[in-house]
């Protein structure tokens, strides 16, 4: 069974953080130009929270917040859901349905080892769905 290790390996564990002292203004203008839909809100090297475009609608736009002058720490959510190097693809998969959520930070031994989004478990079953296939044809080929 694919883990969370494995989705790492492939995507790497490069993580965007942000403080929460950062502006809201900041932290979108940051995920503007990463093309992410979120950042993690780090305080030193601990996880704190996550603020997402979700955030920005329910929190700021929505309660007519400056994002100037807002600071993330403000508006961003917590209570994170986590997952470790050898949480399971589809344990990943039950606990973002169950949370309505799209991003799961890892923690490992040493602290934040990466992010999972949703787009990475699709990306991820797809690839392994499209090997199982090619190996599956070059089998019933190769047998004729």
């Amino acid at each position: 069974m694919p883990t969370v290790r494995d989705i790492l390996a492939r995507k790497g564990t490069s993580v965007v953080t942000v403080t929460p002292d950062s502006t809201v203004l900041a932290a979108a203008q940051l995920m503007n130009t990463k093309g992410i839909g979120a950042v993690l809100v780090v305080e030193g090297s601990e996880l704190r929270g996550i603020f997402t475009e979700r955030d920005v609608m329910r929190r700021v736009v929505a309660e007519e917040r400056p994002p100037a002058t807002t600071v993330v720490g403000d508006v961003m959510s917590t209570g994170l859901v986590t997952a470790k190097p050898e949480t399971t693809m589809d344990e990943c998969a039950a606990m973002m349905t169950a949370r309505r959520i799209r991003h799961l930070p890892v923690l490992g031994p040493d602290g934040l080892a990466g992010v999972v989004t949703i787009g990475d478990l699709t990306a991820f079953q797809v690839a392994d769905q499209a090997a199982t296939i090619a190996h599956l044809n070059s089998y019933v080929y190769e047998n004729r």
